[in-house]
């Protein structure tokens, strides 16, 4: 069962049970282009994740059918609270990892980069997690945990982790001292010194108490979320690749072989000596943080909004149908949403050819509507046809009535 799936709708309705709250109490923990940002990084990552997911559960097929020490039942309660138990522990490294080393960082880092705390800052996952992640996993393979239990306590576990990430819920007594909270998950979000690198267990806080990466969110200390290298971005094509980029630039201007080599695997902001020394980084100081912000006007957000709905739709019409669709159609579609939520990214940092890259984007719904139906992505409709001609026209419209708003008020 894929328990992801089945969730999403829900996940939804308590971030508007927390926009609500905010209203209530007279806060401002959301802003529109952040939370954008941040579900966008999560519909590319889910639908990324229907090409890539393959790695993971092949390598841990694999290592089951080959490396296998035992064979556990899969209709044993006590193998799933076992494997429920050990995930958590596989990944509290996987997750330490992800903050102590460049290349894991990289990959990590995406889900660190809103400068907000909510709930949809949960659904901020990366794209190229798959990349080595599943390497932390195989110790699950090794002991003989079916690949049906491993597949369910790893959903189990994501689902878990989706309703820490607020600010509404205080300190919660004795249950703070097991298991993962708001409050010690806000600690881990944080990038001052005091917090950083703590808090790595997605269920369970004992493994941090156990092995000293434990800290207690400190009422004198505010957490200020977000990197130290700021996104200052609302692109998620790019919220994936800046780290990889930052390596990249320091690994070609690196003077010796082994630097290039050694610096993806290096502690979290290692640089070679002759690099850092020609190529300063500095760090921002806290005591003067700014959140990033690009100012758009009420029309400019509403219709990013909107758009942005769609991609949802597309991503969620893509997640129910994966095992239907053939690979050429699950392409497709991630390109789809992909090129999409570039576009409304450029769009949320309003810079001077996000107009003309948006009539191109919804020209860009005549060949799709074409190509769809070619490699089964949806079937042959006129009505899809029209619907998608009605979108484009009624989206160029309002785009029209955006740019003309924003020509009055330069003038």
């Amino acid at each position: 069962m894929n328990f992801i799936l089945y969730a999403v709708p829900f996940f939804f309705v308590l971030i508007a049970v927390e926009l609500i709250a905010d209203r209530w109490r007279g806060v401002s923990n959301y802003r529109l282009a952040d939370a954008v940002n941040s579900i966008s990084t999560g519909v590319l990552s889910t639908t990324t994740g229907l090409l890539t997911k393959g790695v993971g559960l092949v390598t841990y097929g694999f290592a089951l059918e080959h490396l296998a020490l035992f064979s556990l039942p899969a209709d044993s309660v006590w193998v799933w609270v076992f494997a429920f138990v050990f995930y958590d522990f596989c990944y509290y490294w996987l997750h330490r990892m992800g903050h102590e080393r460049n290349i894991l960082w990289a990959a990590h880092s995406v889900h660190h980069q809103s400068e907000d705390y909510n709930l949809s800052t949960a659904l901020r996952q990366t794209s190229t997690g798959f990349l080595l992640s599943w390497i932390f996993y195989l110790p699950m393979a090794v002991l003989g945990v079916p690949l049906l239990v491993f597949v369910s306590v790893a959903a189990l576990n994501l689902l878990y982790q989706f309703w820490v990430h607020t600010r509404h819920i205080p300190k919660l007594g004795w249950f703070e001292w097991c298991f993962v909270t708001p409050s010690n998950h806000r600690a881990h979000h944080a990038q001052n010194a005091l917090y950083m690198d703590r808090n790595y267990g997605g269920v369970f806080i004992i493994w941090d108490r156990l092995f000293g990466s434990f800290q207690e969110e400190d009422d004198s200390e505010p957490v200020i979320f977000g990197v130290t290298t700021p996104l200052a971005s609302w692109n998620p094509l790019w919220a994936n690749l800046q780290f990889y980029a930052q390596l990249w630039d320091d690994a070609r201007r690196a003077e010796h072989v082994w630097d290039k080599i050694r610096i993806w695997f290096m502690r979290t902001g290692w640089r070679p000596a002759d690099v850092a020394a020609k190529y300063p980084m500095s760090k921002p100081d806290l005591s003067q943080f700014r959140k990033f912000e690009v100012p758009l006007n009420s029309r400019q957000q509403w219709y990013v909004g909107l758009q942005f709905g769609v991609y949802v739709a597309l991503g969620s019409y893509l997640m129910n149908l994966e095992h239907s669709l053939p690979t050429r159609a699950l392409v497709l579609g991630w390109s789809a949403v992909a090129f999409g939520l570039f576009v409304l990214g450029v769009a949320l940092e309003n810079r001077p050819w996000a107009g003309k890259l948006e009539v191109l984007r919804l020209a860009s719904n005549l060949p799709l509507a074409w190509l769809a139906p070619l490699v089964g992505l949806w079937p042959a409709s006129p009505g899809i046809w029209v619907g998608l001609l009605c979108y484009s026209l009624l989206s160029g419209i309002g785009l029209y009535g955006c740019r003309q708003r924003l020509t009055r008020l330069a003038s």
